[in-house]
């Protein structure tokens, strides 16, 4: 619930109006498991709100810890089905890559989310369990929503869950702790980027129309093209940071044509990264990883024509953590 909602709820169980901050407190910031817990409520308001509410919160049903320290686990969702997270320390940062649906409807052939097919959306309450139940929620830095599913097709609950996040009586957290990702579901895509001032991914892969259609059948209804179109109509130089996903595949996406084509579709648009990711193999797949020789000369190459290029890091691959790796069909 937002602060005005749990403002209507004490004012219908005839609590006073401020009792909403208070229990905003409980729930956002101090993350309380128990309505009994909110000790500066009375006890008759808190055994009221007790019979009629509850914190929400699910505890995860499984946790597996990598060799590298990432930590995936599986939290149950409201729909009686699960999805995957993936806690990710590195130093002083510590990152959090969560779930929007069960499955995803996106299909892209190199990933094992899309291999599972859509079951349901999460719900805000879904997606908030994922960082509130986490046992490290406290020393997140950053969220990413980069698991499973296409936030775009579920964007009300992840607005929600977003403006939840940064709410001043919530986290308060900065916009710019918070990146949320696309295939490049054009008109969603749009008003996400007119609504909310978090950074935007957008999963590329390959710059030609029939490459990226081989790869993500959702290039057929929701063309690169279109997307470049949208993104381009924003100023990308300032805070708010635009970037492209590329997993790097062996003589798929990796050659110099590929390269050329790249520099010229996201030149124009100031201020963007493309993020080089090794891919991860999956079961029953004709898709290789390019070598690491191939990332280096593709980051290099672009960050040369102007386009800042990083080589993202594996993480979690002996956990299936790592990207494309998430399934929760199980």
């Amino acid at each position: 619930m937002t602060l005005q909602e749990m403002e209507s709820v004490v004012t219908s169980l005839g609590m006073p109006r401020f009792t909403a901050k208070q229990i905003a407190q409980w729930v956002y910031v101090k993350n309380v498991d128990d309505i009994a817990m909110m000790t500066n409520l009375s006890q008759k308001n808190r055994s009221l709100l007790s019979e009629n509410y509850e914190i929400g919160k699910m505890a995860y049903v499984e946790r597996q810890e990598s060799i590298d320290g990432t930590v995936k686990y599986l939290f149950p969702t409201s729909n009686g089905l699960c999805v995957e997270t993936v806690f990710i320390p590195d130093d002083d940062r510590a990152t959090l890559c969560v779930s929007s649906q069960v499955g995803c409807r996106m299909g892209c052939r190199f990933c094992m989310t899309g291999r599972q097919g859509f079951q349901g959306d999460c719900t805000p309450r879904d997606i908030l369990n994922q960082i509130y139940s986490l046992p490290e929620w406290e020393r997140l830095t950053n969220i990413v929503y980069m698991g499973q599913g296409e936030p775009m097709d579920n964007l009300d609950a992840v607005m929600r869950s977003t403006q939840l996040l940064m709410a001043p009586y919530s986290l308060a957290w900065s916009p710019r702790r918070i990146t949320v990702s696309t295939v490049g579901v054009k008109d969603k895509m749009e008003q996400f980027i007119k609504e909310s001032s978090c950074h935007l991914a957008l999963s590329l892969h390959n710059p030609f129309h029939e490459g990226r259609k081989s790869m993500m059948p959702a290039e057929g209804g929701f063309s690169l093209e279109d997307a470049l179109k949208v993104l381009k109509k924003y100023d990308w130089s300032k805070q708010r940071r635009l970037s492209f996903e590329y997993i790097v595949f062996k003589g798929l996406n990796d050659t110099p044509r590929h390269v050329k084509e790249l520099i010229r579709l996201l030149s124009p648009i100031k201020g963007v990264r493309v993020n080089l990711i090794h891919f991860h193999t999956i079961p029953d797949t004709e898709f290789q990883g390019a070598a690491d020789e191939t990332l280096v000369w593709m980051r290099d190459t672009l960050t040369m024509s102007g386009i800042i290029s990083t080589i993202r890091a594996s993480r979690g691959q002996d956990i299936f953590a790592a990207c494309g790796l998430l399934n929760s069909k199980r």
